[in-house]
């Protein structure tokens, strides 16, 4: 019981923290909705800022390693549950009044999962580890890396599916997670509810518009 405890502990206080690393991210992202050339020297420099920072390089390890650690932990917690259910994921009855994305946390958190590392594959790696033009600043041009993939209409589509299972991911997530570790008394659940719920929208919203901002602006 206390090894379990454990688990769900640290796959709260990981998921806390990549929310706090997607609100960072989107903010940066933020960036692609200026004007062009302001958006291409911007975006490009604040990447070239990112990939050079020690510190920054430091977190990024320690995102990559919350992220295995969010999704092992919940593997290993749900295979428990069947495990102990006899096969049948262990919700007490919770689908009597439960919402679907509460109890289907594990298919959403794959989809999201996939998606990342589709995502880090076309952007991170490829601003790692490939060879992109230079922008006129000398800076690597990722900005025309990121807007000709929105200039796939299934690509963007892509991210909107993902972003959505990202949302319902979250809807559920971030309040369970502050009721996990107990951070907050009884009487404030309802309003953390409702924090979770206007956190959820706000940064699903943020992530979806991008990418439709810019297959529209640039390539329709």
């Amino acid at each position: 019981m206390s090894s379990t405890l454990v688990r769900k502990n640290l796959m709260a206080l990981t998921g806390l923290f990549l929310c706090v690393f997607m609100v960072i991210h989107l903010a940066g992202n933020l960036q692609l909705l200026l004007p062009e050339e302001r958006a291409l020297t911007q975006f490009n420099l604040y990447s070239r800022i990112l990939s050079g920072n020690y510190i920054i390089k430091a977190i990024s390890y320690l995102l990559f390693v919350s992220i295995v650690a969010h999704c092992a932990y919940a593997l290993i917690i749900t295979l428990k549950n069947k495990k102990a259910s006899g096969g049948a994921y262990v919700y007490d009855q919770r689908h009597k009044v439960s919402m679907w994305y509460s109890r289907n946390m594990g298919l959403l958190g794959a989809v999201i999962f996939l998606f990342i590392i589709i995502h880090l594959k076309d952007f991170w790696y490829q601003y790692s580890f490939g060879h992109l033009p230079l922008d006129t600043e000398g800076n690597k041009d990722l900005f025309s890396i990121v807007v000709s993939a929105y200039g796939e209409l299934w690509y963007t589509g892509l991210n909107i599916v993902a972003f959505i299972a990202l949302g319902y991911h979250l809807l559920h997530g971030f309040h369970s997670a502050f009721k996990t570790l107990g951070a907050y008394p009884s009487r404030l659940s309802k309003w953390l509810y409702y924090a979770g719920v206007g956190f959820s929208l706000i940064l699903t919203a943020g992530y979806i518009y991008i990418p439709i901002f810019v297959y529209l602006k640039y390539h329709f």
